[in-house]
């Protein structure tokens, strides 16, 4: 496996080609319609006689679209959490016909809305809600609609705080927003969790994908730490590590989104990282190979994470819209601006720290 990188926002080197970057970011046969459908889909009913009413293909019927905000059993999917047995089922078969019949829509990012809301984040929500007890403060500050950053803190050995960041949001926000995570090369490298991220809306970590999103009106996660505050010393939680050249603000700046700061509490301690296998990290291409308490002495049990109790804060959004144009390209401007957040994020780190009672509780 090749070495994992992180890409900076600021640094088109690191990127290829246009092409090169295309192919990376979207998966193959990835469009912005339902996936299969031809040109006859969409054309207008036709009567088979005279005086009839016209005959509707399934995907036309009231009831068996993908249409935004429809309910029932035969609208979106399984009936979550509500309605009798029979609607569960009923819903359930009809989330499996417009699998198998793809029925469905991806975005050019390779987004399966569908498949996130009914099956990814239900896969996840058990850890997020049972296990790590999340609790989620200032959900308000994320804007109800347009684009919008939300930069937050890095640790934990394995990235679950991004995950846990993304159902706090799905299931938190007033108006139903979803999280699109940026994501390092390494992700995207993976057999299996490449596809996951892809179907649960991740993209590269790169400003030409984040501008887009933003652009689109979509709420962007990026955790800019990278494999530094993902990978650090247990001897160094809560203590952030540098946030790049804010290649973030330069892209908010530009799509003029505002910035939401967020601070994670409680994945710190999942995995205490008490060393670091470097030349077993080199085998593999990993940026660290972690030594905890528990792996790799305890072989796969080791790998489960310590049941700790997580809050997830929300701060108050920096606006960026009342700068103009060229304020991209001031990097003292930069500078400022990703000194404002990190430290934002720190003093609100510490904050929780001293309310929080318990690691664990």
């Amino acid at each position: 496996m090749a070495d994992a990188k992180v890409i900076p926002f600021d640094d088109d080197r690191s990127r290829g080609s246009g092409a090169q970057r295309s192919a990376r970011r979207r998966p193959a046969g990835a469009v912005a319609r339902r996936k299969g459908e031809s040109a006859l889909v969409r054309e207008a009913p036709v009567s088979p006689l005279p005086g009839q009413p016209p005959v509707m293909k399934a995907a036309e019927m009231p009831g068996q679209g993908h249409e935004p905000g429809a309910t029932g059993p035969a609208a979106d999917g399984p009936v979550v959490g509500g309605g009798s047995w029979d609607q569960r089922i009923a819903g359930g078969l009809a989330f499996l016909r417009r699998r198998l019949t793809g029925d469905y829509e991806v975005d050019e990012f390779g987004y399966d809305k569908e498949l996130t809301d009914q099956v990814l984040m239900s896969m996840v929500r058990p850890l997020y809600e049972k296990y790590f007890r999340v609790e989620v403060k200032g959900i308000e500050n994320i804007p109800s609609d347009g684009g919008a950053l939300v930069v937050a803190n890095h640790s934990g050995t394995l990235p679950l705080d991004g995950l846990m960041m993304q159902v706090a949001v799905h299931d938190n926000h007033p108006a139903g927003r979803h999280l699109r995570l940026l994501a390092a090369d390494l992700v995207f490298m993976l057999p299996v969790v490449n596809e996951l991220a892809r179907k649960a809306g991740h993209t590269l970590a790169c400003s030409e994908d984040a501008e887009r999103l933003l652009q689109r009106g979509e709420v962007v996660g990026v955790m800019p730490e990278g494999f530094k505050g993902i990978g650090k010393p247990f001897s160094d939680r809560y203590k952030l590590q540098r946030f790049g050249r804010g290649g973030f603000v330069s892209t908010a700046l530009r799509a003029g989104a505002p910035i939401v700061p967020c601070s994670i509490v409680g994945a710190e301690e999942i995995y205490p990282m008490i060393g670091n296998a470097k030349t077993l990290a080199r085998l593999l291409g990993f940026p660290y190979f972690p030594i905890t308490p528990t792996f790799p002495w305890l072989g796969p049990l080791g790998a489960v994470p310590l049941p700790t109790k997580w809050t997830i804060q929300f701060g108050e959004p920096i606006p960026t819209d009342g700068y103009p144009p060229e304020a991209a390209e001031d990097p003292m401007l930069m500078f400022n601006l990703t000194d404002q957040v990190r430290e934002q994020i720190q003093h609100t780190l510490y904050k929780l720290l001293v309310q929080r009672r318990s690691v664990f509780f």
